[in-house]
């Protein structure tokens, strides 16, 4: 696992040249396998996530395996500094395994004037018990394990750890955080420190939080005396290892063993085909294998696997498995098929009609004055063109959606906010607001530079599913606000890019579970219902979340699970599949 989490840009922090904290290599403290510090013998520190365990502090590499192996269940206990790997696991060579980490340090200068913060981003202390939930939201969307939040306040205020968020200015958001911890009063060594589980949302317009969040880390532990600050990253995260370089971590000799545990296992067995499916599907796998499900991979490209568990197996395709028939397969797939069913039962939807008669389609388009054109088969947002209002955007949009395939459909254009409901067993299980690709202007960067960096940052946090297309279409929202893409927005200017609201053009993904109106939880399942699927995930248009009013406008029936953390997609998708192993 990787226990850094950078965000791609650094804006600016990673120009060539010395940064503020970094000294001549011939300053550098040594490493701790070259020392043996004075340190508090056996230290360790609970830092919420797991124990840190200092390496050069145990008595003996017995003592440090033991320790190791008391690691509790859901949590992750780290072995940092470890100068002699092979004799602690030596000791439980089926329990533990050497972390393919790579141990990156920076020098720090107490008399180094402060780096300035990236733009539109402050950095502040953890100070509430939200600040806490907020981040174990951004730490399950990267995969990371959540802190407990006991833990954390009990010891916010403590001299070893440095709890740290980065805020949207603008907004006052929680948008990113970083960990510290001071080795001289954690475990008694004589001046370094670390820094650990840096993490910024993925969907964050911002550049350069996750730089701005080590600067000010960095800064606070310089004026503490301490001479450098370590971190470990995966030696495989390239991206991560560049941005640390430019900032001036450079490596050091250093070893980090851990417990084999479920968090881990991809790093201490073959899980190459695994490794090799997406988001979606991994997420469903991984669950399956928590559980002693059997897993075979028959298509990696395509998402496609088998789970065996007691003589019961089942295929899958991410989340579409044997269980959806073939018609309501078919009723999905065709908008119009979809609209159809839907309005049957009672269940409000926009007025919809199929393109092909110029005429016919420029009249629909003067009745409702404003409309949406798409594929009836497309998906992804593949082809959507929305607030069509003239009769030649209205051409050109037809033939984006008609390249996609099959016929096209015109539908009223109804205003509001894009939610996606999954449905699960006929039960919602999650919901989400999903709103359109957003760049934000530093006054510096043209559209098409911050179209490109915001698009690093989704692709990095969605295994690549996340990007905003540089189309005819994006040229056309633009140009109706009067931009181009080389408009060069404000400091703070928001500027939506796309009108579609799906995550594979960009578009971001807001949990609203929690606030969802009894009427649009009612209306999901009986969709669900009526379209005899049991997996599936709903489009809506509503006011607000917490609002009875509504039109259904789509149904996927392979809903990315992935994309609704912290709601528990997966465990219940499984609970479906196997109900012995809830």
């Amino acid at each position: 696992m990787t226990d850094i989490q950078p965000e791609p840009s650094s804006n600016g922090a990673g120009k060539v040249g010395a940064p503020p904290f970094f000294r001549r290599a011939q300053d550098r403290a040594p490493s701790p396998s070259q020392v043996q510090w004075a340190c508090r013998p056996n230290a360790t520190l609970d830092c919420g996530w797991g124990r840190l365990l200092y390496g050069p502090s145990f008595e003996s590499s017995a003592l440090l395996a033991q320790a190791l192996q008391q690691e509790v269940s859901g949590k992750r206990d780290i072995a940092l500094h470890v100068s002699e790997p092979q004799l602690v696991l030596a000791e439980a060579p089926a329990d533990l395994f050497l972390d393919p980490s790579l141990i990156f340090r920076r020098m720090l200068d107490p008399a180094a004037p402060d780096e300035e913060p990236a733009a539109g981003v402050h950095v502040r202390p953890l100070a509430t018990r939200a600040d806490i939930a907020v981040i174990n939201r951004l730490y399950m969307m990267r995969g990371m394990v959540p802190l407990d939040p006991k833990t954390v306040w009990a010891q916010r205020h403590s001299d070893a750890l440095i709890y740290l968020v980065a805020e949207d200015e603008n907004s006052g958001e929680v948008i990113g955080s970083v960990i510290g911890v001071d080795h001289v009063a954690a475990f008694g060594e004589q001046d370094g420190s670390s820094l650990w589980c840096l993490v910024v949302d993925p969907q964050t317009g911002l550049s350069g939080t996750g730089p701005t969040l080590i600067n000010h880390l960095s800064a606070q532990l310089a004026k503490r005396g301490r001479k450098f600050v370590d971190l470990s990253v995966l030696h495989s995260n390239e991206h991560a290892i560049g941005l640390y370089r430019k900032m001036g971590f450079e490596q050091v000799p250093g070893f980090v063993v851990k417990h084999k545990n479920a968090i881990n296992e991809q790093l201490f067995v073959n899980t190459e085909e695994i490794a090799g499916l997406n988001p979606y599907a991994r997420l469903i796998v991984d669950e399956a294998r928590r559980r002693g499900i059997g897993v075979e991979v028959i298509d990696t490209a395509a998402g496609i696997f088998k789970l065996r568990y007691c003589g019961h197996e089942i295929l899958c395709r991410e989340s579409l498995t044997e269980l959806t028939g073939g018609v309501a397969m078919t009723w999905c797939q065709d908008k119009v098929l979809t609209l159809r069913r839907l309005a049957s039962v009672g269940l409000r939807v926009p007025r919809q009609q199929v393109a092909g008669d110029a005429q016919a389609d420029a009249a629909f388009l003067r009745e409702y004055g404003s409309i949406v054109v798409k594929p009836a088969l497309g998906e992804q947002g593949r082809g959507i063109s929305v607030d069509i209002r003239s009769e030649q955007d209205l051409t050109e949009a037809i033939n984006r959606a008609a390249s996609i395939g099959g016929h096209v459909v015109l539908e009223e254009y109804c205003p509001g906010q894009d939610l996606r409901v999954v449905v699960i067993g006929y039960k919602v299980v999650a919901a989400a607001i999903r709103r359109p690709a957003e760049v934000t202007g530093n006054g510096v960067l043209t559209i098409a530079q911050l179209i490109e960096r915001q698009s690093a940052r989704r692709a990095a946090a969605t295994g690549g599913e996340s990007r905003i297309p540089v189309d005819a279409e994006t040229i056309r929202c633009l140009a109706a606000n009067g931009l181009t893409m080389e408009s060069i927005p404000a400091n703070g200017l928001q500027i939506r890019v796309r009108k579609t609201a799906n995550l594979h053009t960009g578009g971001t993904i807001h949990d609203v579970t929690d606030v969802l109106h009894p009427a649009l939880r009612d209306a999901a399942e009986l969709a669900a219902r009526a379209l005899r699927i049991p997996v599936v995930g709903l489009d809506f248009l509503v006011e607000q979340p917490d609002s009875a009013e509504y039109v259904l406008i789509e149904a996927n029936e392979r809903p990315g699970l992935a994309n609704h953390e912290p709601q528990p997609t997966a465990q219940r998708f499984i609970d479906l599949l196997f109900p012995l192993t809830a």
